[in-house]
């Protein structure tokens, strides 16, 4: 399990690190990392009983011995013991601190010799683990990534390595003289010319054994003086495809009399490792390492191979080799392992490339922030042609620089580190990590966290200071913006809070960014005399008397929502629970409209004081102009003239992304019929609902825009000339304007009878056709850009669902929730 998990995004008040994981019986003992420094062989790891705290120094002791596979005595190794609060949070689970479950231990090259000499023999690394009473023998395992999955061998003498391995899920080190190298590999016409060294009779040759059949071509030996020799491999052997992926062919020396000996490649001189085009074949040999330095051909598509990586100032740059067939530019795709998210860069130099990879991300207005965190797989294609994708892999010589971080982020976002790592021994990734350290964001940290610090905090005075929440930390935006900025311009005395996740969202001048889950954080929450937010409060927080919660929400209502929804699933997931808990802690909810409120009343059981003023984020809308329409157009960087529709759906519940992280998007437009209809005159804006969490595919075009990342939505109704949503409450947003809606409806029985239901007769009533499918979308925006209106028939709707909806929407809201939001803070008396 990797340390640097991504949190599920599910619409439910609860926090995270509620969870407790039952814990093995067995104790844990697993090497975190390996590294090879002036002192030896050194293993950073963690041995820990899943039973014991072990969240002080000396509450358990961990020693380390070398064990021989044969005959000989156990080596005692150098130990001691190391703070490692990624060892409490790698647990899961929330009764145990294994804050010092840490331990290094230093394994010197030089006491595995026998006789002073370097001889054949294997170790087991042997972890003995005492607490208290109770005394456990354990192997160490793998780690998932990195120097604890695949650790480096290491020359130590001219002739002699030493093979750090796992064998049966065990850590082994082998002393190996080496007596057969390959120490060259160069293309000669059709062959692959091999060079090496090796003590070996005349009538020698090299075999390759096929691991997907039983060929076992030779290759004679070529003498070259001096214990040395070369031999020339015919391609040919390689072309046939009997695997479209990968065919592996393992290497041998074989005497005369039939013995054989595996040859090392030792590239201590020259890179060895590579990548043969395969004549007449659109595949190359990968002439590849293997994890304990023993050479592999491989029969491939060809792979980008990086044998140089440096850092910088905002991410990494990769120099190495992709000789992809001839099919135009190439480029790097790097993508979230949870299908998350996705960015593309351009390759300079063909084949032989070099790639500055960015650790940032850039919204499409320019602003830059941290990959989300979690893990991000590199591939490398030629460019728009994601069928023909290849991994991308690490030469031997550039192992040594990972793992390698960089810091990024800025002040008004908060940083973080990412890290390029490798996986599987040679495979590439990135690994941002989150933005709360080890010992902040552990299960067990977390709940000390909501038990102990919190209700501590409360004990503290109420600070005039006002804690805003979009979505859980998204970004500034929505009602709480509007909220905000009003505060600003009246001039009140308050200190300004954001809460922020994971480094994602930027914040303006006078506005502090807290980190979502940190300690200040809850301590924000607990002394902050308002708390202004659009979704859903932590379900340990208690209003505190003198306490003012605003609850602006986040839609009007299309669909039914929480205890209207008559499926089981929201009661099933838990949420219509934890809502009960937090609905009595509003102190203000905030009604875009009369039709609204009774809705708002009985979805929420909610008892307190409702303020019909009409959504503070529409205010934007209903007060600016073309001037502001066009500088949002500039920024977004849309081409001037051109008509912006902007897709805005909701989320389907029911279609939950896979790995659990969020929702699918579901597009269901045919983008390139899109494209051939529209791409002359539109551009296509697609902003998915929060909850969704998929990249869109083909974005970035001229055409197609993916704007999921941008924080706030009323900015893009804003630019947009017309709408296309499903069931949104973003209609309502968007009828301010004024502007065409048109409404995808392609599951509109699924969703009517069957997930949601709505809350007036929508295909009666709505001010929009309805359009069944895809081509009937791309039809009906083709109509209303040539005719320039909808139908007459949807004049008169539109109007009635205006007045309906949108009576408050004139300009003012932010400020009647401003004036009574003031107004319950001074009606509280201080809490000191």
């Amino acid at each position: 399990m990797p340390l640097s998990t991504s949190t599920s995004v599910v619409p439910s008040p609860r926090s995270e690190g509620t969870t407790v994981l039952p814990e093995p019986a067995e104790p844990v003992i697993r090497a975190m990392s390996t590294t090879w420094t002036a002192r030896g062989f050194e293993i950073t790891g963690v041995a820990r009983h899943g039973d014991r705290d072990t969240g002080r120094l000396a509450a358990a002791l961990t020693r380390v011995w070398l064990r021989p596979t044969g005959n000989g005595s156990a080596v005692r190794v150098r130990t001691r013991a190391l703070f490692l609060p990624e060892a409490t949070d790698d647990s899961e689970q929330t009764r145990f601190s294994h804050d010092w479950a840490g331990f290094t231990a230093s394994v010197d090259p030089e006491r595995l010799r026998r006789g002073g000499r370097w001889r054949d023999g294997e170790w087991q690394v042997e972890v003995v683990l005492q607490d208290g009473l109770r005394t456990v023998h354990g192997a160490v395992a793998q780690h998932w990534c990195g120097s604890g999955e695949y650790p480096l061998s290491r020359w130590v003498g001219d002739a002699a390595r030493i093979v750090p391995h796992f064998h049966g899920g065990a850590l082994r080190i082998r002393v190996e003289n080496v007596r057969a190298r390959i120490t060259g590999a160069e293309r000669d016409g059709d062959a692959l010319l091999l060079s090496g060294a090796a003590d070996l009779p005349e009538g020698s040759v090299l075999r390759l054994r096929h691991r997907e059949s039983s060929a076992e071509p030779t290759f004679p030996l070529r003498p070259a003086g001096a214990g040395r020799f070369t031999v020339r491999v015919g391609l040919e052997h390689f072309t046939g495809v009997a695997d479209p992926e990968r065919e592996h062919w393992d290497a041998e020396l074989v005497r005369p009399d039939g013995s054989a000996v595996r040859p090392v490649l030792d590239h201590r001189q020259a890179p060895i490792a590579g990548q043969f085009r395969l004549p007449g074949a659109d595949r190359v040999l990968y002439l590849k390492e293997l994890s304990d330095g023993y050479p592999q051909f491989c029969a491939q598509q060809a792979a980008g191979l990086v044998g140089r990586i440096t850092a910088t100032a905002d991410g990494f740059e990769l120099t190495g080799h992709a000789p992809l067939p001839d099919r135009g530019p190439l480029e790097l795709v790097l993508r979230h392992d949870q299908g998350t998210g996705e960015s593309v860069h351009r390759l300079d130099g063909g084949e032989h490339f070099t790639v500055h990879l960015p650790a940032m991300r850039t919204d499409p207005d320019g602003r830059r922030f941290p990959l989300r965190k979690g893990v991000w797989g590199l591939r490398i294609r030629p460019a728009g042609q994601p069928d023909a994708e290849q991994p991308v892999l690490l030469a031997p010589d550039a192992l040594t620089a990972l793992p390698l971080p960089v810091e990024v982020g800025s002040d008004t976002t908060g940083t973080k580190r990412v890290l390029l790592q490798r996986r599987w021994h040679d495979t590439l990734i990135v690994d941002s990590t989150p933005v709360l350290s080890a010992a902040e964001r552990s299960a067990y940290a977390q709940e000390r966290l909501r038990e102990v610090h919190y209700p501590q905090a409360r004990q503290q005075p109420l600070r005039e200071a006002v804690l805003y929440d979009v979505f859980s930390g998204r970004g500034y935006a929505d009602s709480p913006r509007a909220v905000h900025a009003e505060l600003v311009r009246r001039g009140e005395p308050l200190e300004h809070l954001w809460a922020v996740d994971d480094a994602q969202a930027e914040v303006p001048a006078g506005v502090r960014p807290v980190r979502v889950f940190s300690p200040e954080w809850y301590e924000a929450l607990a002394t902050s005399r308002y708390l202004v937010g659009n979704t859903h409060l932590p379900e340990f927080l208690e209003r505190r008397p003198g306490q003012v919660v605003v609850q602006t929400w986040h839609g009007s209502l299309i669909k039914r929502i929480a205890h209207d929804v008559e499926n089981s699933w929201l009661g099933d997931a838990g949420y219509l629970a934890a809502l009960d808990r937090e609905v009595p802690n509003w102190s203000l909810l905030v009604s875009p409209s009369g039709y609204a409120t009774p809705i708002l009343r009985r979805a929420f059981r909610y008892e307190g004081e409702v303020l019909e003023s009409g959504y503070p984020r529409n205010d934007v809308l209903a007060r600016a102009g073309t001037a502001e329409a066009a500088e949002l157009r500039r920024r977004l960087g849309l081409p001037e003239g051109k008509r912006v529709v902007l897709y805005a759906p909701t989320w389907r519940e029911d279609q939950q992304a896979e790995g659990g992280e969020g929702f699918r998007l579901d597009l269901r437009i045919d983008v390139a019929a899109a494209k051939a209809a529209l791409g002359e005159d539109h551009v296509l804006l697609v902003r998915p609902h929060a909850h969704v969490r998929e990249p869109l595919l083909g974005a970035g075009d001229g055409f197609l825009y993916d704007l999921a990342s941008y924080p706030d939505v009323q900015d893009l109704l804003l630019a947009a000339d017309v709408l296309v949503t499903d069931y949104s409450s973003i209609a309502f947003d968007f009828a301010v304007t004024g502007r065409p809606m048109l409404f995808f409806t392609y599951d509109l029985e699924h969703y009517r009878d069957t997930l949601r239901g709505f809350y007036f007769d929508f295909e009666q009533d709505a001010p929009g056709p309805l359009v069944p499918g895809s081509a009937e979308l791309v039809a009906g925006l083709r109509r209303l850009a040539d005719e320039g209106a909808l139908p007459e028939r949807y004049e008169e709707k539109y109007r009635r669902f205006r007045e309906l909806h949108c009576r408050l929407d004139d300009g003012g809201a932010a400020g009647r929730v401003v004036t009574r939001m003031l107004e319950l803070g001074a009606e509280q008396a201080p809490v000191g």
